[in-house]
């Protein structure tokens, strides 16, 4: 019997129930780390169904050959629904790279800053200052503003960016996971081409991509998976890639081989375009945008509520909604605070080694109600310890 469809049938029901009774045995905490980060259940649940065998392919994702034509229609529902969500014009290329934001620090001024020329960058964070580091090593940088002075408690504001009419481009971190600051709006540069390392707020709202000559991300936070970064570039760009660079670096021969120059992060993108399909489903940027607003909002107001027991690092008008820093009066109370909340399932909340505090990561699979249990232990403990 167990070779008749009959038989079939019966044997694929008792593996989809023997993994349903698993998910709800599954002891998930509330998960508020800064990245590689939560991912949507759904998501997971349907990569789990479908771990074994996709449906129709008769292997693993994790198998099948990124030559094949099950990845080719991975890979090109993947592009459509980005396209779709961040209304990405036609005059755009998108390429699914590997080695994170921090290889595109590198990419970047290789493929776009000329030998003769140079690029400003707006420095507001750790990652800004990476990105900085690296452009440093090819060419000629200009630092167009920094808040470093201020601890990086604000982005730099638009009438301090010293900006060069001639520059290269302008590079900007719109999210800073590591001071939670975020940048209400794209700094005005003109005619110079703008890019922008949004690793840590893509997908969270919608954004003017016709504004930008180039965007990248690295997919661990918003997007899927650690291991796939995301690059969209304006084709008119791919005109200034000097001849002779690295394969791997080069955008250029990226974008015609259409991500597949060599064996790409396969499994990454597949659970990418899940996680595009499930934000389509849920009604795209906008309505992603009013569920982190919603999160955001609730803590934000727990914390400033507080009477100064709990102390926002940031100045408001350009707090993140994906990153909220926060400290306590003393640092033995953040570390009880970061104990106790791990105890009740909450987890994740320590802030970087190189600033302290508390971190409380939400990004868009993060659900209300780890946030509201957040605000209710927040509360709880301050009557505690106030």
């Amino acid at each position: 019997m167990s070779g008749t469809p009959y038989g079939k049938s019966m044997a694929q029901a008792a593996v989809a129930a023997a993994q349903a009774a698993a998910a709800k045995s599954v002891d998930r905490v509330y998960n508020f780390n800064p990245g590689p980060a939560v991912l949507p259940l759904p998501v997971l649940e349907e990569a789990q169904r479908h771990l074994l065998a996709l449906p129709g392919v008769g292997m693993s994702v994790l198998e099948i050959s990124h030559r094949s034509k099950s990845f080719d229609e991975i890979l090109a529902q993947a592009e459509a629904d980005l396209r779709a969500l961040l209304g990405i014009p036609d005059n755009f290329k998108i390429a699914f790279l590997q080695g994170g934001a921090s290889l595109q620090f590198t990419m970047v001024p290789m493929n776009l800053l000329p030998k003769e020329g140079s690029a400003d960058y707006i420095v507001s964070g750790h990652w800004a200052q990476a990105a900085l580091k690296e452009a440093k090593k090819v060419g000629k940088v200009n630092v167009a503003a920094s808040t470093e002075a201020e601890n990086f408690s604000r982005i730099p504001r638009q009438e301090e960016l010293k900006l060069d009419p001639k520059a290269a481009y302008v590079h900007f971190t719109s999210n800073n996971t590591i001071y939670g600051t975020e940048a209400p709006a794209e700094p005005e540069v003109g005619s110079v081409p703008l890019v922008c390392d949004a690793s840590s707020n893509i997908l969270s709202k919608p954004i003017p991509v016709g504004k930008y000559a180039l965007i990248y991300a690295g997919a661990q936070k918003n997007m899927g998976p650690a291991g796939v970064t995301t690059v969209i570039i304006r084709d008119d760009l791919l005109g200034r890639v000097p001849p002779g660079l690295p394969a791997m670096l080069d955008y250029k021969l990226q974008v015609e081989k259409k991500s597949v120059y060599n064996t790409p992060p396969v499994f990454a993108i597949y659970i990418l375009r899940l996680v595009l399909q499930w934000l389509r489903q849920l009604g795209g940027l906008k309505e992603m945008e009013r569920r982190n607003k919603e999160k955001s909002d609730l803590l934000y107001n727990a914390i400033d509520s507080s009477g100064g027991f709990y102390r926002g690092t940031v100045e408001k008008w350009c707090r993140s909604r994906m990153n909220i820093t926060f400290r306590l009066p003393a640092e033995t109370l953040e570390e009880k605070f970061v104990k106790e909340a791990a105890s009740q399932k909450l987890s994740g909340l320590k802030g970087h080694r190189t600033v302290g505090g508390i971190r409380a990561s939400l990004f868009n699979a993060f659900p209300l109600e780890g946030v509201q249990a957040l605000v209710s232990f927040m509360k709880d403990f301050q009557q505690k310890n106030g």
